[in-house]
């Protein structure tokens, strides 16, 4: 299941894990205008841990879910 909001400065996607007996905490994806974040409660040491990429690391990424092994390079 995942929800999706539009604030003033971001779109937020929070992904919650519906899978079997060992599922994850939320994920909450923040897509800034210069970055997206990726925030994940860590309850081992009871923290937010928060992942910075730029908008060309989150293109890649995008890029790279439908690719098979390899080393790549987007052009554009």
């Amino acid at each position: 299941m995942f929800s999706i909001e539009h604030d003033f400065d971001a779109t937020v996607v929070t992904l919650v894990d519906e899978g079997g007996t060992h599922l994850q905490e939320d994920v909450i994806i923040s897509s800034f205008e210069e970055c997206v974040t990726v925030t994940q409660y860590d309850p081992r040491t009871e923290r937010e841990m928060t992942v910075t990429l730029s908008i060309t690391q989150m293109n890649d990424l995008i890029a790279a879910v439908n690719l098979p092994e390899g080393i790549y390079r987007r052009n554009g």
